[in-house]
């Protein structure tokens, strides 16, 4: 019977008038016999596959029948029981755990060459035994959370270790039963066999969206936040308390196995036992691939290190192991790392410097904004000297001094962040810092709204508002003005040329030639581009306006429903709640920006100067009904020469298509661009349609 099929028929059962705790003995074993495997599924379901079949209420219902069962007949009760993830009594201190075989390290690479060095000594250990062999490669994300290894015994979990000094760990089997997303009993929805005895090798880590979510549970509790989600991880599974573990967020992913026992089905290579592993229940990363030439997991090493920031979880590198498992053994060990897998390093983000000071910045819609003043640090390439603090609560919470030694983030293009301080570290001359009561350009008397966390200035007049709005105004994801960045926006405004936002779109030649930095070629390319903004979408020009709360998504989503500036500023917050996406909060915000005269003159200016205020054709949404990839999910890889890699992303949303990272079973098109990375490959192995730029671009016309 399939799963549905016997959730309802449990359901139905229940549907008696008798309560499942009067059930005598051999009835309330019946019972839970098909309850636990049910209910097993269904968590799997829910926290491994993002798939659940039932709602909360629903799995409540089953779960809680169980658990009544057990109350009333506590023998019933079974170590792998969906029962048992509460946590149990505190211990004294983690007993230590001798794994049966080392969990080694790895050596680093830092850059393609060290990989392909790697590579070609791999090749030379093979060939007395092998000839010369060229070994497929299998690459996997390398995730940074906490090593932990996993023993099943008749397919039960018995024993949970960390990693330790990779001979010798620590137990902590009570913590990881209480985490959801790690299987009591293998397999979990399927029938595949397991070994007598195995080991299933993995990492434990928190997920960047539970890591904020559990940050902000602890700073409303008075607790200290955790400085990252690696050592949020790495804290919550080491509690002596093991009910605060199952509090906590935990997620998993194996990535190989250990010991095995006899029985053990032949796996003859890595990319087999993770997809073993996947069958018995376990979870695994999405983002595994295997190649047979060294470039082109190479390609998927530095593809990685670019969008690394798309995950919901934090990894510092790529793992690259020889696929064939008798390779592997020729190959061997030295002291603590094995020869065949390499870790393919991103660059750090993270470092420690100097608090020097804390100054304040306005935002363009009056927020006042930290910012910290750094000894300047070398990370990930970049020399950072100034980083973001979020508001005072962030400070406060955090214990953050000037003068401290800090932890400083940097990812991808975001703003670096000062993450925590290093309290250890302390001299004693670091000094607590105490928010301005006045805004430090105008004077104006600060107002912390209520329920908000940022402080504003109220003061509409402020003049460091408008240079932050004119930033907003003209860049990549707004209204897209080439050579219009910071520097320029400040000297427009400081000249007198720009004191309102329609003033751009009357700047000439001769306006600018003066200006530091301009000639006449700059200040022609300058006025062709201000020029070239006024045929933006009207989503862009609706985000631009920094109208408080829209962000592009949102944006995009009332174009959907309103086909002008003018239609949408005359709608009703009720009007603007019924649409999808938009809650009480945005449409009081633009309700209130609408009420503005001010604001409605801008955007009469705006309209006089040539700027669009109407919904375009492809913003329509009678194109999405109909459309061949209204519905479809699509996957983007290389260059296009006709979009860059947003503007195609928001040509396939527009049209009620859906973009993800990876290439999946779920994929209904690859667009394949010119240099097309390993999703290429996965693509053809997977039988997902793929189409050129001529065919993509087709199927959006």
């Amino acid at each position: 019977m399939d799963l549905l099929n016997e959730t309802r028929a449990l359901q139905s059962d229940l549907d008696a008038p008798d309560d499942p705790s009067s059930l005598d003995r051999s009835e309330a074993a019946a019972l839970a016999e098909r309850l636990r495997p049910v209910l097993r599924r269904h968590a799997h379901r829910y926290y491994v596959q993002d798939a659940p079949l039932i709602s909360d209420a629903e799995y409540d219902r089953l779960y809680q029948a169980l658990q009544a069962i057990e109350q009333a007949h506590p023998a019933l009760q079974t170590p792998d029981s969906p029962t048992q993830r509460v946590g149990g009594a505190p211990i004294d201190a983690f007993e230590k755990h001798t794994h049966p075989e080392p969990l080694l390290s790895l050596s680093n690479a830092f850059d393609a060459g060290d990989v392909r060095n790697w590579y070609d000594r791999c090749r030379r250990g093979l060939r007395d035994a092998f000839g010369d062999v060229a070994p497929a490669v299998v690459a996997e994300l390398k995730i940074d959370g906490l090593a932990v290894a996993l023993t099943y015994r008749d397919g039960q979990l018995t024993t949970a270790a960390t990693r330790g000094n990779g001979t010798v760990g620590e137990d902590v089997t009570h913590n990881i039963r209480t985490v959801h997303r790690i299987p009591l009993k293998v397999p979990v929805d399927t029938d595949v066999a397991v070994p007598e005895r195995m080991e299933v090798r993995g990492e434990v880590f928190m997920r960047k969206s539970e890591f904020e979510a559990l940050n902000e549970r602890l700073a409303a509790a008075d607790e200290q936040p955790f400085a990252n989600p690696r050592n949020a991880a790495a804290g919550s599974l080491r509690q002596l308390d093991p009910t605060v573990t199952a509090e906590r967020p935990l997620s998993f992913f194996g990535y190989g196995l250990g010991p095995v026992s006899e029985d053990a089905p032949a796996l003859d290579t890595q990319h087999a036992v993770m997809e073993h592993l996947a069958d018995w229940g376990l979870p695994t990363s999405d983002h595994v691939a295997r190649f047979a030439a060294i470039d082109a997991a190479i390609d998927f090493c530095t593809e990685w290190a670019e969008r690394r920031d798309t995950l919901d979880y934090e990894i510092d590198g790529v793992v690259l192991k020889i696929d064939r498992f008798n390779y592997q053994a020729a190959l061997g060990s030295i002291s603590n790392a094995p020869r065949w897998a390499v870790a393919y390093k991103f660059p750090a983000r993270e470092a420690t410097t100097t608090l020097q000071a804390i100054e304040v910045n306005v935002g363009r819609t009056g927020a006042i904004k930290p910012e910290a003043v750094l000894k300047p640090v070398h990370i990930g390439g970049v020399t950072v000297s100034q980083a973001t603090l979020h508001n005072q609560d962030y400070i406060r919470d955090r214990d953050i001094r000037v003068g401290d030694t800090v932890v400083v983030k940097r990812a991808g293009d975001v703003i670096p962040q000062v993450v925590a301080p290093v309290p250890d570290a302390r001299s004693g001359d670091e000094t607590p810092w105490r928010f301005p009561t006045h805004c430090p350009v105008c004077g104006t008397e600060l107002v912390r709204l209520p329920d908000e966390a940022d402080v504003y200035c109220m003061n509409t007049e402020c003049p460091a508002q408008f240079k932050r709005l004119v930033e907003h105004f003209v860049q990549r994801n707004a209204m897209d003005i080439e050579g219009l960045g910071e520097r320029v926006a400040h000297q427009l405004v400081d000249a007198g040329l720009v004191s309102s936002l329609d003033d751009l779109y009357r700047l000439e030649v001769s306006d600018l030639i003066p200006l530091e930095g301009f000639a006449e070629k700059s200040a022609s390319n300058l006025v062709a581009a201000i020029e070239a903004s006024k045929e933006r979408p009207l989503h862009r020009l609706i985000y631009a306006l920094g109208i408080r709360y829209v962000g592009r998504t949102v944006a995009r989503t009332l174009v959907q429903h309103f086909d002008s500036m003018a239609a949408l500023l005359a709608a009703s917050a009720e009007q603007l709640e019924a649409v999808d996406g938009v809650g009480a909060v945005i449409a009081e915000s633009i309700v209130d920006w609408g009420a503005v005269d001010d604001n409605q003159a801008l955007v009469a200016a705006l309209r006089a100067v040539g700027v669009n205020t109407e919904r375009l054709p492809e913003e329509a949404p009678s194109s999405t009904t109909d459309h061949p990839l209204a519905g479809k999910t699509v996957v983007l890889t290389g260059r296009l020469d006709a979009f860059t890699r947003r503007e195609a992303k928001d040509r396939i949303t527009t049209v009620g298509g859906r973009v993800t990272s990876s290439v999946s079973g779920a994929t209904d098109f690859l667009v394949a661009g010119k240099n097309a990375g390993s999703k290429l490959a996965d693509a053809q192995e997977n039988d997902v349609p793929i189409l050129d730029e001529d065919d993509f671009l087709d199927l959006l016309n």
